[in-house]
């Protein structure tokens, strides 16, 4: 709770109360309603489930409940094995999709209540868990996905995996209630009744991290609560990392109090300190973060408040040490590895777009059913990316061919089929299960994005990687606020246009225009890719055009 005050939010009663996320939930899972109640809401987010509503199937009848689950797979890592039980559970007890989320991991949409314990069962039988996958935590610990030809990639992974399994709860709750007691997931040698880290509340808010190889930025360092660059000897041995503090995408239209932020470099680290550094940064945050407002309760507003001087002297009280200066590092860029890429192991992997990260079968379009059959019949491995897409890994040369041709017959465009605005782009879930949503987004981008290609063709910008990021609400699911441009979701049909971002996630955007119908993004946006078109020096982005231009006189430059 933030010193000075004993005020608190509601939730974190529920919280305290919960007997350590046990709360009601056994009991309400064999009751005979199909939804859940307000408070055991709140606890299911801790186990990796959202209680929803499809807003399509109400039909007048009221609420049609059903829950999404989401995993926790850290660094987006998956067997063959364990990506085709997944696909199963997708037709036994879900929509019959896969939603890969922006940070590497699967949700499920469309479980109904009287089949979520049954769920989660089968997910924890594929050696994958959902608990950690939301809820005042830490969130699933994301790292770059690439096998890369130097295995830089694959030790940032053994740190990845590290850190998620010291930081999950530690709770037996998650066990007894959907395992029966059993312990499936995890390598932990016993599994305690107390929360050693998180206390007795938990978080004031959710807490992400992720971890970097340098001058990769596809994980979007800045945006996470702790941002982690691993930096390397001659030996490509990890020696220490950087540490970036302070990000968050979430804000609120109408709270000026609330922003998005981007993280500060707070120094560097040897890799034996680690460790006790994120440990005492996220007890610091457990202390000091605000739990009477929830909307100013991620660490990004302790560091705003406090200042990072501040911030750092007590984070230097608790480790006993202090940070070393930041060390260079290459100028970050986004990466999305789609197409061949060689593997440090000799091997190959292929990149495959998956539009706004929803593996389904639709038309003559059948992702997922080419998926499947190509990781069945090569015995491929996976890695999620940030951006919503799946890398098939692990693939011989010999069999190159054989894949592209399997994916084709299935209808699956690869990179050279795709537009760079399509290949760029992303949006979050939105309606009409999202609760927060306030208007489409994921349903509804395929066709912005094209028809915002067609313009970006037009003008002879095809070859220009542009970042187009649209989200239902303000929160930022899609990491929106570091795009070149971005839709957000304002009120029905409406959005706010924010342009000027950094395609490497190192700068934010700004809003340009509020309140803008749907059916007229395209021509607002159109103007400004005309003037930049016109007035851009060599190499420079549409968002570092406008970032030097300066968006304040944009209204009054489109006018002439």
């Amino acid at each position: 709770m933030p010193q000075g005050t004993d005020k608190k939010s509601k939730l974190e009663s529920i919280k305290e109360e919960s007997n350590y996320l046990r709360g009601s939930i056994s009991e309400e899972l064999v009751n005979d309603l199909d939804y859940f109640g307000k408070d055991a809401i709140q606890l299911l987010k801790f186990h990796g489930t959202y209680q929803q509503d499809d807003r399509d199937l109400r039909q007048g009848r009221g609420k049609h409940y059903q829950v999404m689950i989401r995993t926790r797979i850290p660094g987006g890592g998956l067997s063959s094995d364990q990506y085709l039980a997944l696909d199963q559970i997708a037709d036994k007890y879900a929509d019959g999709t896969l939603r890969i989320t922006t940070r590497q991991t699967i949700q499920f949409h469309g479980v109904l209540k009287g089949d979520l314990r049954n769920t989660i069962r089968d997910i924890n039988e594929s050696l994958v868990t959902t608990l950690g996958a939301c809820g005042d935590i830490v969130r699933n610990v994301m790292s770059n996905p690439a096998p890369d030809s130097d295995g830089r990639q694959e030790k940032v992974q053994e740190y990845t995996n590290h850190l998620s399994e010291l930081l999950l709860p530690e709770t037996k709750a998650y066990h007894e209630i959907w395992l029966d007691g059993s312990k499936i997931y995890s390598s932990r040698q016993e599994i305690s009744n107390g929360e050693a880290l998180y206390g007795d509340s938990y978080l004031p808010r959710k807490f992400k991290i992720a971890i970097s190889v340098p001058g990769d930025n596809s994980v979007d360092l800045y945006t996470q609560d702790i941002g982690l660059v691993a930096i390397f000897n001659e030996q490509e041995d990890i020696t220490g990392f950087n540490v970036i503090v302070g990000g968050g995408m979430g804000m609120n239209h109408n709270k000026a109090e609330t922003f998005p932020r981007l993280g500060d470099h707070f120094g560097y680290v040897p890799n034996d300190r680690l460790v006790p550094l994120v440990k005492s940064i996220i007890e610091l945050q457990r202390d000091n973060g605000d739990r009477a407002d929830r909307k100013h309760a991620r660490m990004k507003y302790l560091i705003h408040d406090w200042g990072l001087d501040r911030f750092r002297a007590e984070v230097v009280k608790r480790t006993g040490f202090e940070l070393e200066p930041f060390r260079p590092i290459p100028k970050f860029k986004l990466e999305l590895y789609l197409g061949w890429h060689r593997q440090s192991n000799g091997k190959w992997y292929q990149g495959v777009n998956v539009e706004n990260g929803r593996i389904k079968d639709e038309g003559k379009l059948r992702l997922r059913t080419g998926l499947r059959e190509a990781i069945k019949k090569y015995n491929l491995n996976v890695r999620l990316t940030p951006t919503q897409n799946i890398l098939l890994t692990d693939i011989d040369e010999a069999n190159k061919k054989p894949i592209e041709d399997e994916l084709r017959g299935y209808g699956v465009p690869l990179t050279d089929e795709l537009s760079n605005a399509i290949k760029y782009s992303m949006a979050c879930p939105a309606l009409p299960t999202c609760g927060l949503a306030i208007t489409e987004s994921e349903r509804i981008m395929p066709e912005v994005i094209r028809d915002l290609e067609k313009e970006i063709r037009s003008l002879g910008l095809e070859e220009e990687q542009l970042t187009v990021r649209m989200t239902g609400c303000p929160n930022g699911c899609a990491r929106p606020y570091v795009a070149d441009i971005a839709f957000v979701g304002r009120s029905l049909n409406q959005y706010a246009v924010f342009i000027g971002g950094d395609p490497a996630g190192t700068r934010l955007n700004k809003k340009y225009r509020d309140h803008v119908p749907l059916e007229e993004l395209v021509s607002a946006v159109k103007p400004l890719l005309e003037i930049y078109r016109d007035g851009r020096k060599e190499g420079e982005s549409f968002g570092d055009y406008w970032n030097r231009m300066g968006i304040e006189t944009l209204e009054e430059t489109v006018a002439e």
